[in-house]
């Protein structure tokens, strides 16, 4: 039995970290290109607590650790985002997405960022996911 064929997905890498603002407008741009079936996005942790040294157990109050909104969902962002990857619902539909994105990106995205066509997520359960009962 053949394996399935992973759906596709474009990796947006911004050449600096996004703030709260920006990976807001983004996001909800990014929702209203066609055949995007869901977007994940990556970056540095944003920390509730100080968990080490002196100060540990104390808020951290770092102001792009925030409720956004996205897509009329709100969502707490606890990451300040350096990658999105948005998948597609159809390999046949990347060449359009791909173009809407750029624009996109090219509006919300001033300093500059890359993009990539690929396969960044597991898309299947891996052996270490096996051996630890993950399924």
């Amino acid at each position: 039995m053949p394996e399935p064929v992973p759906l596709p997905e474009i990796m947006i890498f911004p050449s600096r970290l996004l703030s709260a603002a920006t990976t807001e407008k983004l996001l909800n741009k990014l929702y209203t290109v066609k055949h995007v079936r869901q977007i994940n996005v990556q970056g540095e942790s944003l920390p509730e607590k100080i968990t080490m040294g002196p100060g540990a157990g104390l808020d951290v109050d770092h102001s792009e650790r925030r409720v956004i909104e996205v897509a009329g969902k709100k969502t707490e962002l606890k990451v300040q985002v350096g990658r999105i990857f948005v998948e597609i619902d159809d390999i046949d539909h990347v060449e359009a997405a791909l173009k809407d994105i750029e624009g996109i990106c090219k509006e919300v995205l001033p300093f500059g960022f890359d993009l990539e066509v690929g396969r960044y997520s597991k898309y299947r359960p891996t052996v270490s996911d096996y051996k630890k009962g993950v399924r």
